[in-house]
């Protein structure tokens, strides 16, 4: 009677460890999966973790019925809507115009709970004397300059947090960040929104 007793006393007041889901959506392309991956492997929890955006630039994120926002609201169900998003500015060649980024900002506006805190930033920078040929030539810091101007328009309410770094050693193949470089964006994504 007494072990019967014991165990129902200790299964009435076991301590369950989940952790709470993650409330930060992300949209962007390979770049901001690399910033996830690490993010996830720095022991990051508030941002989702990487879901496949590789590729997805910002034209990819401008009508709200797209593919992309498809795979979004897919992680909207899986955590619910996410409290704050990140807008990461993604490109190739053919750039991205203000007003794409605006569009980017208010579809995310959409999809994300009310009242959602919008973080924008552009694709990492690299030190001097590399950059991404996928972007082309001077191609992260114009998100960057993008992203800055974004966070300057008052209309937007935008966060700009800082711009991500990738480092000589921390890049596999001219634009994407290997395991090192990922780890580093990740702990850079920490300091940024915890």
């Amino acid at each position: 009677m007494r072990l019967t007793t014991l165990t129902s006393i200790l299964a009435t007041s076991a301590i369950t460890t989940t952790s709470a889901a993650p409330s930060m959506g992300f949209i962007g392309c390979s770049m901001a999966e690399n910033i996830a991956q690490g993010y996830v492997a720095v022991q990051g929890s508030r941002m989702w973790g990487p879901y496949g955006t590789s590729g997805m630039v910002v034209q990819s994120w401008t009508n709200t019925n797209s593919a992309s926002w498809r795979l979004f609201d897919q992680q909207v169900a899986k955590y619910g809507k996410p409290s704050a998003v990140w807008v990461q500015i993604c490109i190739f060649t053919q750039g991205a115009t203000y007003d794409e980024v605006k569009q980017l900002v208010a579809n995310a506006r959409q999809h994300a709970a009310g009242n959602a805190t919008i973080y924008i930033t552009g694709q990492p920078l690299y030190e001097a004397g590399q950059t991404c040929q996928l972007a082309g030539p001077g191609g992260p810091e114009s998100t960057d300059a993008l992203a800055k101007r974004a966070a300057e328009d008052k209309a937007l309410n935008v966060v700009y947090p800082g711009s991500f770094l990738l480092k000589k050693g921390e890049v596999q193949d001219g634009c994407h960040a290997n395991t090192a470089g990922q780890q580093a964006l990740g702990k850079q994504a920490i300091a940024f929104w915890g």
